[in-house]
């Protein structure tokens, strides 16, 4: 392999403009057809094409635009002959594009390979993106996503980086990134709904359920098993699920405002989150005599309205937690407490705002988010009880108390 090396990169960027326009021109040709009818560029138009424009870009900038001209000449030629049987531009345009990877495979020979694997990956996947487009997506479902890539696209670049006190040390665009990855948390239990069978759906949206709010989740499932819709095996698993998430999210959460010590709460999360794990896979794998019915997947994908109330909790709780801990260090502990009554996340974000700005310590952290969960385990058991009786909160109770049983041995055992 060693005349790899050896040569020019003229010399390399042909090489990737000729595998550009084969990659291409296979797919093209595939779909070219055959008599009168037929497209007019396949296989050997693209691999022309690709080479033309590496070589012209080669020799100079002038006459490269005018190969790129001269292609797009012909492809508007192209084209207007075909119009009335192929409304479609697509050909045409991937051979403008084909000739664009040509060129920019002599300077960039690995963007230009990449970029030819794609395009010849999206003219292959013509019937399942139509499929994908027009009939699996409904048009609430683009509207979410529309509004989702407007606030992570537009509205997140806008917003300062600069923390502020009174917020707990959390910046704006920290705060919108917390709102998104709710938002990307409520995306993944739609489509994990809509994709997965009835057994699989109900523990999956109870997992991808809690990272939005494991209370509510849990309420929600408690509220199928006293209609009858949901069996309570089924629902103590997706309840017990929902619990790691609240683990996982807590860990999540110190990746976004605290990206630099995100690793000192790695191992706890690991194993809050692994005790509910193993319990609800042992639920789930215990079969039942009737799955029932998967909960109705909603309308919207995205529930604005739910993401900025638990961020306004998030907010409430970093204000609450940064008053109590200028009061004294046990203050920081009841002010942790009283906030995760509602929620356990809003004080969580807190503590990591606040250890991102090193106004906590190791142990101090760590304790404070063993706190906050353990406060909100007594809320979530309660919030069971109130929406699926007396059984599923004492099987959801159990979970928790397993999992916090460990985490608490755990913390004890390594401090």
């Amino acid at each position: 392999m060693g005349w790899l090396e050896s040569l020019s990169a003229a010399q390399m960027g042909l090489i990737v403009a000729f595998g550009a326009g084969l990659l291409v021109g296979v797919e093209r040709e595939r779909r070219k057809g055959a008599g009168p009818g037929r497209h007019s560029a396949g296989l050997r138009t693209f691999l022309v094409a690709a080479l033309a424009g590496a070589a012209a870009q080669a020799l100079s900038t002038a006459l490269a635009a005018v190969v790129l001209a001269s292609v797009a000449v012909l492809a508007c030629l192209s084209y207007w002959r075909s119009a009335a049987d192929d409304p479609g531009l697509t050909t045409e345009l991937a051979l403008i594009a084909t000739t664009l990877i040509g060129m920019l495979a002599v300077s960039q020979p690995e963007v230009a390979a990449a970029l030819a694997v794609v395009l010849a990956g999206v003219l292959a996947l013509k019937t399942r993106l139509h499929h994908f487009a027009t009939d699996w997506l409904s048009e609430t479902e683009l509207h979410d996503g529309l509004l989702l890539a407007a606030l992570a696209l537009v509205l997140l670049p806008l917003l300062t980086t600069q923390p502020i006190p009174w917020l707990g040390h959390l910046s704006p665009r920290r705060v919108l990134l917390l709102v998104l990855v709710i938002l990307l948390m409520q995306a993944a239990s739609h489509l994990g709904q809509r994709l997965l069978g009835q057994r699989a759906g109900i523990p999956m949206a109870g997992l991808l359920g809690g990272f939005v709010s494991s209370t509510a989740t849990i309420s929600a499932l408690g509220s199928q098993v006293r209609s009858g819709e949901v069996p309570l095996r089924l629902a103590w698993c997706g309840g017990v699920l929902s619990t790691a998430a609240t683990w996982l999210q807590a860990w999540m959460i110190g990746g976004v405002l605290a990206p630099s010590h995100v690793g000192e709460m790695a191992v706890v999360a690991l194993v809050g989150a692994l005790v509910p794990c193993l319990i609800g896979l042992a639920l789930w794998r215990r079969p039942v005599g009737d799955e029932g019915a998967l909960p109705r997947v909603p309308g919207a994908m995205l529930r604005l309205k739910e993401a900025l109330q638990v961020s306004g909790l998030l907010i409430a709780g970093a204000m609450l937690v940064q008053w109590a801990h200028a009061l004294s260090d046990n203050g920081l502990l009841i002010g942790v407490a009283v906030a995760a009554i509602a929620d356990a996340h809003a004080p969580i974000a807190a503590l990591w705002g606040m250890r991102e700005a090193n106004g906590l310590s190791v142990d101090e952290l760590l304790h404070g988010v063993l706190v906050a969960i353990s406060v909100n385990a007594c809320t979530r058991t309660v919030a069971a009880g109130a929406a699926g009786g007396l059984r599923y909160a004492m099987g959801i109770g159990a979970a928790l108390a397993a999992g916090l049983a460990a985490v608490w041995a755990w913390d004890a055992l390594m401090g």
